[in-house]
């Protein structure tokens, strides 16, 4: 049967093709339709086909191109109008192909004797769908081949430059049109027999019909119906995982060298917010990396919540209590949570140190980076790469680059090709990519999550060692991964020198008495050496370690958070004897003086409650109101964790089609005696309780306005089976199913009359 509207053709679809459809078009669904001529309105929106379009691949946005030029948005087109103007080589199953895929996303619509598109689709499609200029009313019915061939070499070689191009051009000789007689251009020649078209003092436009004489029997011109090759190379799983693996220990190496920069010197943020340019270079010196890598492992870091903008008055990049959890874990788990963050993080690395629109560098951590669609972008990289054999890798980055943008032509804006180098590299840099070629790890993350791509990391990963090798030039080599205690005191007690699959430590008196000032003692460290190292403790390392020993610690510092003075030596030592001195840890350092590690303010209440009576004073000796003000807490939101924005599931879908069949079913019933509540609520609702109660006895049909718990208005045809307690039950007809609805929520009530 012919359908004449997209409405009719999509109240002949069965529910699995509408449901479909609202997936394929979520922006569809949201609010949810009343019923098919809503959802019609919608998908013929200029807006909602533009989304539409981004999704198609480029030989079916031909389709739609050759679909536009034949006039199906204002007239039925036929199958065979369409396969003429993509031409002759073009085979006619992908041209079926297409346009089912164009009727699924309800583009297209009709049998193949009667195509039509929305409207609107012209719009979306551009001026110049196919690279072909509008049509010309004057060129109708003329033997175009013949006249050209009768111009001149340079008239032709214009029609033709503009035939295989966009067809609009700039020349100065369209400032006036001149009779043939007087035309001395090209230009103005071709002006004059109409072969051209004046659209400003400068710019021609090639028509229509010109463009598809000149084309001949490929109007479309070269029509890209398969997606371009890609080049790849298989390589051992093995070889890939480890490779990668090795990138994710460095990549957990530098985010713990990053935690302690930033530990011990927080950067500053920027007064406009992100990190200076000074700052990310002094962290490319520390981590010795480049400053792309930089602003990578930065930007994790903040998405993993393991740094953080303090809210203060001068505000820095500081490491946070998750820092520490993150730096407990082990190394699988801490590369794991990494990787994850990446994938979901709504922001663009690759960005930083571009210029903005105001021709300003965009900082690292700057608002400028968020991107919303940067999770999808990635996740579309990383799935074209997980469609290849496990272990094959593609050559350049350049064929991936051209196989997606076939795919999807319209998506990723002016930054697509970008997106897919950006999405490489930095997947290569987590250990994601190996050699072109998508990881176990990285498949098991997209696929089952971070626990499962954690354990893949793991299998992958070295084993940690248990030993390391002192050399006598006071090197120490750690021949693969230390184990976890190991590692922490051999990065104590020296610096890494050069990392890779063995790491080289340097100690020096410097690191040696950075461990004693951590609470290691001389014993400790000779006793690190002796036990772990599989060859010889050279004997100048023992000297060293000795050497700096004897001369640490001869100056000793403390802490004390406050002190008491008094002259009374005799009412000092009673204080300090007492069991409230001893609660607050007071001891004696000079006549007169105990320091205690407690507040001051804990101190004073505590002695007065130990029947003392001790008074505060500032650094010049006046006394001091320590009452407490109350507690002041900075209020500030947790960072919700970023995500890929969930799709309906297929009972929400089923659920949505079923809403609109039981609103099309109530657009078509007649309407007999109505009761509605006035202002559509808040009235007294018996009238509407007693129509109800009579469609019950009588067993009859009512048609319902109902308003649900989220202001959605729809329309409902039900049998009433029971009505009371402010509920009325009723048989939905369209699904055989019961339905519960609140009287305070139906807007109007009809009985329906019999057809």
């Amino acid at each position: 049967m012919s359908v004449s509207t997209l409405t009719e053709w999509l109240r002949e679809r069965d529910d699995a093709a509408l449901a479909r459809l609202l997936g394929a078009r979520p922006d569809l669904a949201t609010p949810i339709p009343a019923d098919t001529s809503v959802l019609a309105t919608r998908a013929g929106s200029r807006a909602s086909v533009a989304r539409a379009a981004e999704s198609l691949d480029t030989f079916t946005l031909t389709v739609l191109d050759a679909l536009l030029l034949c006039d199906a948005d204002t007239r039925p087109v036929t199958l065979a109008e369409v396969a003429a103007m993509l031409g002759t080589k073009v085979p006619r199953k992908r041209v079926r192909e297409a346009l089912d895929t164009l009727a699924e996303l309800a583009l297209v619509w009709g049998p193949d004797d009667a195509l039509s598109v929305v409207p609107s689709a012209r719009e979306a499609a551009g001026m110049f769908p196919g690279g072909l200029g509008r049509r010309s009313a004057e060129l109708d019915g003329r033997d175009l081949t013949a006249v050209i061939a009768e111009l001149s070499e340079p008239e032709r070689k214009v029609l033709a430059t503009l035939a295989e191009g966009q067809p609009t051009g700039r020349s100065r000789d369209a400032n006036v049109i001149v009779p043939l007689e007087q035309a001395e251009t090209p230009v103005q020649k071709l002006l004059a027999r109409g072969l051209l078209l004046r659209l400003d003092a400068e710019t021609v436009e090639l028509p229509r019909q010109v463009g598809l004489a000149l084309r001949g029997a490929h109007p479309m011109g070269q029509v890209k119906v398969n997606p371009p090759p890609v080049q790849t190379t298989a390589h051992k799983l093995s070889t890939v995982d480890a490779t990668a693996a090795g990138e994710a220990m460095e990549l957990i190496r530098h985010t713990e060298k990053l935690i302690a920069l930033w530990s011990g010197e927080p950067p500053a943020v920027l007064r406009a917010g992100g990190l200076g340019v000074r700052d990310i270079r002094r962290l490319a010196r520390e981590l010795q990396a480049d400053e792309v890598r930089c602003t990578l492992i930065a930007e994790l870091a903040l998405g993993a919540g393991l740094v953080i903008a303090t809210d203060t008055s001068t505000p820095q990049w500081a490491p946070t209590t998750q820092a520490d959890v993150w730096l407990a874990a082990t190394p699988p788990h801490r590369w794991a949570t990494l990787a994850s963050v990446w994938l979901d993080l709504p922001r663009l690395p690759g960005l930083a140190g571009s210029k903005d629109l105001r021709d300003k560098v965009i900082a690292p951590l700057s608002e400028e980076l968020r991107r919303p669609l940067a999770p999808a972008s990635r996740r579309r990289v990383l799935d074209a790469l997980g469609e290849f054999e496990p272990g094959t890798g593609v050559d350049s980055p350049d064929d991936l680059a051209g196989l997606l943008a076939w795919r999807a032509p319209r998506r990723g804006g002016r930054l697509r090709d970008d997106l897919v180098f950006w999405t490489i590299r930095e997947a290569q840099a987590l250990g994601l990519v190996a050699f072109g070629a998508l990881t176990s790890a990285a498949r098991a993350l997209i696929e089952d999550g971070p626990a499962v791509a954690a354990k893949n990391m793991a299998d992958a990963m070295p084993q940690p060692v248990d030993h390391v090798l002192v050399q006598a030039d006071l090197t120490v080599v750690a021949p693969g991964p230390l184990e976890q205690t190991l590692g922490h005191e051999i990065n104590l007690v020296a610096d890494v020198e050069s990392a890779g699959g063995a790491t080289v430590y340097r100690i020096s008196e410097a690191s040696i008495r950075r461990a004693l000032d951590a609470g290691r003692t001389s014993t400790d460290l000779h006793e690190l050496f002796r036990t772990r190292s599989r060859t010889p403790v050279p004997q100048s390392l023992t000297y060293m370690i000795d050497d700096v020993a004897r001369r640490h610690g001869q100056l000793r510092g403390g802490a004390a958070m406050s002190f008491l003075r008094c002259d009374d030596e005799a009412l000092l030592a009673e204080v300090a004897a007492s069991p409230a001195g001893a609660r607050l840890e007071l001891r004696k350092i000079a006549p007169g003086v105990l320091v205690s590690p407690v507040p001051l303010a804990d101190v004073l209440e505590e002695l007065r409650g130990a029947g003392f009576a001790p008074s505060a004073e500032d650094s010049d000796g006046r006394l001091m109101d320590l009452r407490p003000s109350g507690v002041r807490v900075p209020l500030r939101q947790r960072p919700k964790p970023a995500g890929v924005p969930r799709t309906a599931s297929p009972e929400q879908l089923a659920d949505l089609v079923s809403a609109m069949r039981a609103g099309d079913k109530a657009a078509g019933t007649r309407r007999g005696r109505t009761v509605a509540l006035a202002g559509g609520g808040g009235a007294d609702t018996s009238a509407t309780l007693a129509l109800l109660q009579e469609a019950v006895t009588q067993g009859r049909n009512v048609h319902i306005g109902y308003v649900d718990a989220n202001g959605t208005a729809s329309q409902r045809v039900i049998e009433p089976i029971r009505v009371g307690a402010g509920v009325v039950e009723g048989l939905d007809s369209t699904r055989s199913e019961t339905h519960r609805f609140a009287l305070h929520r139906i807007t109007a009530v009809s009985l329906v009359e019999d057809s």
